[in-house]
């Protein structure tokens, strides 16, 4: 589950501000529980852990089932997450000037993708899963949501910068998720980042997300898919690259050559030594849990 600081938070921050509701989640583990065994458990009434569980359901925290053979009348509880990713609003640079560009998924300029593979906008599939021509299809510059197995996608940002305008951040923002058939919450996938073709960082993002809906994620999507991402902000300042401000390799923006290129030529790929093959899935407006594409901002200052 991914949450930031919005309202919609709220439910699940308040159902995790209980002592009591903690106790609930730590005994119930990776097991089903009744009300009276939790009841019993932590010494309170089955009226007082309904109402403690009933807002636990509510913040999608928790979900339930009815039992069967002697269980058959029992309500029985079990947890829906076992992560939780809070994301704090992002910095802002107001000591440079920045050039920034929104990068719609659809729009890459090359490829090579192994299925599993496809293309959805937000009223359908582009042409058919599993058939990497469709990637070529006159639909898929409007894709919002985008997936493989094995391969790359490259982009071609143009490049903004001036003359007399001095680099001093590269930053992505990026809505991310492995990629596995219908959906694996535990799927990690190493994603190699290329910038200017200079591998800047291998980002190991942790599963396929389907335990929620995502907040964006259009209604014709079936529940059993990848619903969401994780929010990815990678920077790559005069020091090192980083992502989340953890340093994933010392590549620094002067290694990027910016003022030589007319083009920013971005790639995401799976690399055929990976680790973890768990292929890749980009959300972008329209899906998942941030309703954007790739943003790009080159933060500068000015050389006078």
């Amino acid at each position: 589950m991914e949450l930031d600081l919005s309202t919609y938070s709220l439910p699940v921050l308040e159902a995790l501000a209980s002592e009591t509701r903690i106790n609930i989640l730590l005994f119930i583990g990776n097991n089903k529980k009744s009300i009276g065994e939790i009841a019993q458990n932590l010494k309170l009434s089955n009226a007082i852990v309904t109402r403690h569980v009933q807002q636990m359901e509510d913040a999608g925290l928790l979900g339930s089932e009815r039992g069967i053979g002697v269980n058959r009348n029992k309500k029985l509880v079990y947890l829906k997450v076992d992560t939780i990713h809070l994301s704090f609003p992002e910095k802002v640079y107001q000591e440079y000037k920045s050039h920034q560009t929104n990068l719609r998924l659809g729009h890459f300029t090359d490829f090579h993708v192994e299925p599993t593979c496809g293309l959805a906008t937000t009223k359908d599939i582009v042409g058919l899963t599993d058939e990497p021509k469709y990637f070529m299809d006159e639909k898929r510059v409007d894709a919002s949501l985008l997936w493989f197995n094995n391969g790359f996608v490259e982009y071609k940002i143009p490049n903004m910068l001036q003359e007399e305008e001095i680099p001093e951040m590269l930053e992505l923002s990026f809505e991310v998720a492995s990629e596995f058939p219908v959906s694996n919450n535990v799927w990690p996938s190493d994603i190699s980042i290329f910038i200017n073709d200079k591998k800047v960082a291998v980002y190991t993002v942790p599963g396929n997300f389907s335990d929620t809906r995502g907040r964006y994620t259009p209604l014709w999507w079936g529940d059993e898919f990848s619903q969401y991402g994780l929010l990815k902000h990678l920077r790559v300042n005069k020091l090192d690259t980083g992502i989340d401000g953890q340093s994933y390799s010392e590549v620094s923006i002067d290694e990027l050559n910016l003022h030589e290129e007319e083009f920013i030529t971005l790639r995401f790929e799976i690399e055929a030594d990976a680790k973890n093959k768990g292929g890749l899935t980009l959300f972008g407006k329209g899906f998942g849990n941030h309703d954007q594409d790739i943003k790009i901002n080159v933060y500068y200052r000015e050389n006078n």
